[in-house]
């Protein structure tokens, strides 16, 4: 019989395929005591296997290249922390084998960042997975991950740590359902790079037998289990249907009535470039610098290593528009040689442009490198900074920009509700905004991006979150000025279509996304859109405003 289960649909298209469960997590290793003579033996069997893990992260990393890299490498240096490695090395001189001392260092760590604010509670399944990796090697049983199959399958996971999804063949899994995540997790944010349907935060998704026929749909959110003929024939012909639409729409993006709404790319370095330009991108709305610096968490990245990764991004867009954000550390993106380690909160403390304006000589070096890598080059570039609060961060940040002689755009994101409902003052000192609405939905709902059991309220749909956007895009308007979205909701593309009627000139996103939104956006006017995002902000529900603003674009 069929049955009907509802997640948070986070990458288009339809799977239709068998289940398969992710590999089992590492079980708890024994306390047992070891004598002291073997306790210098015990503690470079860790140290070896921090470091193979670290390793084969890192190449998983360079194997994936783009976002998943700089996620990788991020766990890498996470496994490689000084402090959770000193704190291994003290348990196994007190006794504890090596496997041992690293659960209990890791569960140790994992406590201080799971009460240590929502933000940095994110990264505790990203902590558990290089745990897991680091008992298996040490155990000697096979890491946790992907279940090897002959034949094509669905995957179906408490959660997905980046490693696995970094590397899923697409040949073979068809979409993955997970328990946890939301839309904004990295695993989400993966996925619509892979081009891999998939559903997240569905509750029991771990309890569907292994082997069961599902039918998942990434735009809804919906798993069918043991779906009827009828109802797979629907969800393929849909399919169909909406590539057929995919291959139609080309050009630039644009409404049915000829709205002009650039579709920009989301990059994190130049390994992006190639999938932005065959998706067709007209340029790139985020271009994330931060991934510059992971490589190398004590020391910034010289000026000549940033002039030339920007300059191969510039020259990718000829006479397009690229706009750059400048590093967003802090938080869940800790630099030793920036970020303070003895925050109570990290994600309400100093980060983004606080941190910058903190180290002046950083932003002065990023500004300048990229005054240079633009120099010659016929690009419309534009610079923003990340956790703009109010005015004075944006005059601080245009100063900045002027006294490194940057010949560019000025702008600032919009991540504080606080600078939404100040926009037009922040419009004084830039001349563009870019509403990052993942993380100004963070902020607006005290709600954490990685976190599953708030997923509801990560929803880009919540009508106080198109609230905020309408009131950016009023403020840009009035000032004559251009309002962006380079967050995850401009992926999805119903909502582009409102965001597009709330008055958004531009909309960024993962490259595999822009196909979906151009097709969907050249289906209906102006007109169509702005009624479509009145009826959304009109709803009290995330769920009542797709609803209604699909109703209005359905002719309902």
């Amino acid at each position: 019989m069929e049955t009907t289960l509802r997640g948070v649909g986070v990458s288009h298209g339809v799977a239709i395929g068998e289940v398969r469960h992710m590999g089992t997590a590492v079980l708890e290793p024994p306390a047992k005591q070891i004598p002291a003579e073997e306790a210098e033996r015990e503690q470079q069997r860790a140290r070896q296997a921090v470091e193979a893990v670290a390793a084969d992260l890192t190449a998983r990393g360079n194997l994936a290249g783009g976002e998943a890299q700089a996620v990788l490498e991020a766990q890498a240096l996470m496994a490689q922390d000084p402090e959770l490695m000193a704190d291994v090395d003290r348990r196994v001189a007190v006794g504890s084998s090596a496997e041992r001392a690293v659960y209990d260092a890791f569960a140790a760590y994992r406590e201080l960042l799971a009460n240590a604010g929502e933000y940095l509670a994110g990264r505790v399944a990203d902590l558990d997975d290089v745990r897991n990796r680091i008992v298996a090697r040490l155990l000697g049983v096979p890491m946790p991950g992907v279940p090897d199959s002959d034949e094509p399958y669905v995957l179906v996971a408490r959660d997905l740590a980046p490693a696995d999804t970094a590397l899923l063949d697409p040949t073979l899994v068809l979409g993955f359902v997970t328990e946890e995540g939301g839309p904004t997790s990295h695993s989400a944010i993966l996925a619509r790079a892979l081009g891999v349907p998939a559903v997240v935060a569905l509750p029991g998704a771990g309890e569907i037998a292994e082997g069961t026929l599902i039918a998942v749909d990434g735009s809804s959110g919906e798993i069918f289990v043991n779906p009827t003929e009828e109802r797979r024939a629907a969800l393929e012909a849909a399919a169909a249907e909406r590539k057929a639409a995919l291959a139609a729409a080309t050009g630039p993006g644009a409404t049915a009535d000829g709205h002009k709404v650039p579709l920009l790319a989301n990059v994190g370095g130049p390994a992006d470039v190639p999938a932005a330009v065959e998706a067709g991108a007209e340029g790139v709305g985020l271009f994330r610098t931060e991934f510059l610096f992971l490589d190398d968490s004590k020391n910034a990245p010289s000026e000549e290593k940033q002039v030339e990764a920007y300059r191969q991004v510039l020259e990718a867009f000829p006479e397009g528009r690229v706009v750059v954000r400048v590093l967003d550390a802090g938080a869940d993106k800790p630099l030793e040689f920036l970020t303070p380690g003895d925050e109570p909160n990290p994600a309400l403390g100093v980060r983004g442009l606080r941190t910058l304006l903190d180290h002046p000589e950083v932003l002065r070096t990023q500004l300048t490198a990229l005054a240079k890598a633009a120099e010659g080059l016929p690009v419309h570039l534009e610079v923003m900074a990340p956790m703009v609060a109010d005015r004075a961060d944006a005059k601080a940040f245009a100063d900045a920009c002027r006294e490194a002689g940057l010949q560019a755009k000025y702008g600032a994101m919009v991540e504080i509700p606080s600078a939404a409902l100040r926009a037009r003052s922040v419009l004084r000192e830039v001349e563009f905004l870019s509403l990052g609405t993942n993380d100004l939905a963070q902020y607006t709902f005290a709600a954490d991006r990685q976190v599953g059991a708030v997923s509801r309220l990560q929803d880009p749909w919540q009508p106080a979150l198109l609230d905020l956007v309408a009131l950016s895009a009023e403020a840009a308007r009035a000032e004559g000025k251009s309002c962006g979205v380079c967050g995850e909701a401009a992926s999805d593309p119903l909502l582009a279509c409102v965001l597009t009627g709330l008055g958004v000139t531009s909309l960024s996103m993962g490259a595999a996304s822009i196909p979906y939104v151009r097709a969907q956006l050249a289906k209906f006017t102006l007109a169509q859109c702005e009624r479509a995002a009145a009826a959304a902000r009109a709803a009290d529900s995330a769920d009542e405003a797709r609803s209604a603003a699909q109703a209005v674009l359905s002719g309902e």
